[in-house]
């Protein structure tokens, strides 16, 4: 059976090409960021890591209120000015030179990136059925990963070139991606904003079950990492398998993404079927753990294999539980307040990010065998705790629903 990249024609396939688009020029400009300050702009390493990490605070604080305003100007309102912003804002590293320049473009340009993420989803939230959500997610995800690995593959042509132009070029690329998606929107329905309701404004902050739900995903997304930063580190230097392995068990992920995430959102349908789904993706990946442990030490062919195998199970454990994920964060959400949450979720993902190469590195590199059996045991201890966790978010959720349908009346 061939791989379906787009869904059947209407709304959702819209919603997918957008995010191609727009995925294209990041797989290019993810693949080239760091190369383009250090040799274009003229940034040391370090300031390069201060700008990012600088970058990286400002849109964590920013994330619920640029997702409050999602929700209060309209989604595609949004959308629109912060892709169409992106275009010239991307644009204007061209012109960057040294680390203040970098520094405020790259700011203001993450902060519009966001705003334009945050209200992505509750574009989707608005405009699909809330049964057919994550099937349209799943189809996104693939197509995502499609367009990242083709922009990664154009990354590669401009760095075997190696000149300022073709690096300035991939920039303007890249804003052109972005100008194209802010233009496609204004193909989308217009969804309403939403109105106010009685209380504070950010009304996710008190939504315990869904916060301690941010914080268990958030730590479970961390599992991500370990394909991009750790197991490259491992391979080198705790295994006898060649130095490209890495790169091959990249390349497999990418495509079993690809291959499987629709396949893999089937059967969930609620909170209650999302939970499980994550608890299925956090085995998973514990399991894909104590495989990568086996390798340590072991000749070139029994590491390939085990590697090999462990990528297999990191990947569907990756996209079971992206599903539920996805699931659980729509259907916990109130309709009138999508993109507060949807910020707080991102939240809680960038949050684990920042402290998750550290930890990773300090676990796995530092204390080999031992530090993968930990991990495993980590990551199904998060899994377990997920269902208990959503099932009284969906309690929460149930008990104000007729709560607000009163006031309403």
């Amino acid at each position: 059976m061939p791989i379906r990249i787009l869904p059947e024609p209407g709304p959702t396939r819209l919603l997918t090409f957008i995010t191609m688009v727009m995925s294209l020029g990041q797989g290019l400009w993810m693949a080239l960021s760091a190369i383009y300050a250090v040799t274009v702009v003229g940034m040391s390493p370090g300031e390069l890591g201060i700008a990012l990490g600088i970058t990286a605070v400002l849109v964590l604080v920013s994330s619920i209120p640029l997702g409050h305003l999602a929700d209060r100007a309209g989604p595609r309102t949004v959308q629109l000015w912060s892709f169409l912003a992106l275009a010239p804002l991307t644009a204007a590293l061209v012109a960057a030179q040294g680390f203040w320049s970098y520094l405020i473009v790259t700011s203001v340009q993450g902060l519009a990136y966001r705003a334009g993420n945050n209200a992505r989803k509750a574009m989707i939230a608005a405009n699909v059925p809330r049964k057919e959500r994550v099937h349209v997610m799943a189809y996104i995800r693939a197509a995502v990963n499609a367009t990242l690995a083709v922009g990664a593959c154009l990354a590669g042509l401009v760095l075997v070139w190696d000149e300022r132009a073709g690096y300035q070029g991939a920039v303007l690329f890249t804003a052109v991606c972005f100008l194209i998606t802010g233009l496609l929107t204004l193909k989308e329905r217009p969804v309403p904003p939403a109105p106010a309701t009685p209380g504070a404004a950010f009304s996710v902050l008190r939504d315990t079950p869904f916060l301690a739900f941010t914080v268990l995903d958030g730590a479970l997304a961390t599992h991500a990492l370990l394909l991009d930063l750790v197991l490259p580190l491992w391979v080198v230097h705790h295994t006898d398998a060649p130095r490209w392995t890495s790169a091959a068990l990249l390349l497999l992920n990418t495509v079993l993404v690809v291959a499987l995430q629709t396949r893999a959102a089937r059967g969930v349908d609620g909170p209650r079927s999302a939970s499980f789904a994550s608890l299925q993706g956090a085995g998973c990946v514990a399991a894909a753990c104590l495989l990568f442990a086996l390798t340590d030490g072991a000749e070139a062919v029994a590491a390939g294999v085990l590697l090999g195998v462990g990528a297999l199970l990191h990947a569907l454990g990756e996209i079971r539980q992206a599903a539920g994920s996805w699931t659980i964060v729509f259907d916990l959400a109130p309709d009138h307040a999508q993109g507060q949450y949807q910020g707080t979720y991102k939240m809680g993902q960038d949050i684990g990010k920042m402290f998750a190469p550290a930890v990773l590195a300090w676990l796995i590199i530092g204390h080999g065998a031992v530090g993968w059996v930990v991990l495993a045991v980590a990551y199904a201890v998060l899994g377990a705790a997920v269902p208990a966790v959503v099932a009284h978010g969906a309690r929460k959720a149930a008990a104000a629903a007729p709560a607000k349908d009163a006031a309403t009346v």
